[in-house]
């Protein structure tokens, strides 16, 4: 079984990928989408995406990391995927799948989901652009509109030189509303010889086990899932092995005591590697998704949900190991501060 990492535009970006990694169990990282629209983008657009091309393509904890492109122009997304080799990502993956009307709009994302011909030229177009050892992957949802097509386009991935296919299983009209259709993704195994890694509302061990046994994958993506609940992966894990008569890994049931010291890494690296409007919103994102999980979570992120002070929200943020969320924190009144110091010793 593999455990991959979801590309989230503006929330799963290298800090969560950091944090997330550490925690464990995931297999692999897909990077957000770097939009090719016609011209040869320089290095430090990538770098800007995926820093991690600067630590041989993994995160801090080891994880790989792939570099996902999203356009609709082969001679572009070609020359820009060999232009992206040469950084040595661990591997390039095609993006079929964002529902995002500014990206549709512009024929790039879901919409190539019209027009598999056009996805087989892409596809076909980057793997030839790129040394024949990188992996080329892709990742689709079931359809724009609706599902007519979808067993065309995973066909044209495939054809094109595709060596692995994502599905998000909704159609872009579907957008991320409940329920994910897993029941569609046999349809798709059946039709391509290529593994098919199944994706979309995975936010349990239980949707899980239920993704894996209705879609016929052994594979998954993990989402917003993952990010509510950052052990989710170490848990499903134990819970196939157990399930499969093996011995379960050897890991603690990852609680909020051991996510604090993630908390405070993941302001530290904000705080070093965001522009300042940025901070405080990045933080309460994550509290506010992990509040469906963590009793504690719901009470961080109503601490802190109206502050932007970051210079309070870092001395909120070090003192949390040592305080009862039970209890109200008496916020300092201070003026905003345009910068704001990394918590004390967070965590490795």
């Amino acid at each position: 079984m593999k455990l991959l990492l979801a590309p989230m535009e503006g929330l799963l970006d290298f800090v969560l990928r950091d944090v997330l990694t550490r925690v464990g169990g995931a297999d692999r990282c897909v990077s957000e989408f770097i939009r090719i629209t016609g011209s040869l983008l320089p290095d430090k657009v990538y770098l800007r995406t995926m820093p991690e091309l600067r630590n041989g393509s993994r995160t801090l904890a080891g994880v790989p990391v792939r570099a996902q492109l999203l356009g609709s122009d082969p001679a572009s997304m070609a020359d820009n995927a060999a232009n992206l080799a040469r950084l040595g990502p661990e591997g390039i993956d095609l993006n079929f799948g964002c529902p995002a009307k500014v990206v549709n709009r512009h024929g790039g994302g879901a919409s190539l989901l019209q027009d598999p011909e056009q996805i087989a030229r892409v596809v076909a177009a980057v793997r030839q652009a790129v040394p024949a050892q990188l992996p080329v992957s892709a990742k689709m949802r079931l359809g724009f509109n609706d599902r007519l097509k979808m067993i065309e386009c995973a066909r044209a991935m495939e054809d094109g030189g595709a060596c692995e296919i994502v599905v998000h299983a909704r159609t872009k009209l579907d957008g991320y509303r409940p329920p994910a259709y897993w029941e569609e993704i046999p349809r798709i195994r059946e039709a391509v010889s290529v593994p098919v890694v199944a994706n979309g509302e995975i936010w349990t061990v239980q949707d899980a086990l239920r993704c894996r046994e209705v879609s016929g994958c052994d594979d998954l993506m993990l989402g917003r899932g993952i990010v509510a609940d950052p052990g989710l992966a170490l848990a499903i894990r134990a819970a196939v092995a157990r399930q499969g008569g093996g011995a379960a890994p050897q890991a603690a049931a990852i609680g909020w005591p051991q996510l604090v010291p993630q908390v405070q890494r993941f302001w530290q690296m904000v705080c070093e590697d965001l522009e300042p409007r940025q901070r405080a919103g990045r933080l309460k994102q994550w509290l506010n998704l992990m509040r469906r999980r963590f009793a504690e979570a719901e009470a961080a992120y109503q601490e802190v949900r109206t502050q932007t002070d970051q210079r309070a929200i870092s001395a909120w943020v070090a003192a949390l190991p040592q305080r009862d969320l039970a209890c109200e924190w008496a916020w300092p009144e201070s003026p905003a501060t345009a910068d704001c110091p990394a918590p004390a010793d967070p965590a490795a």
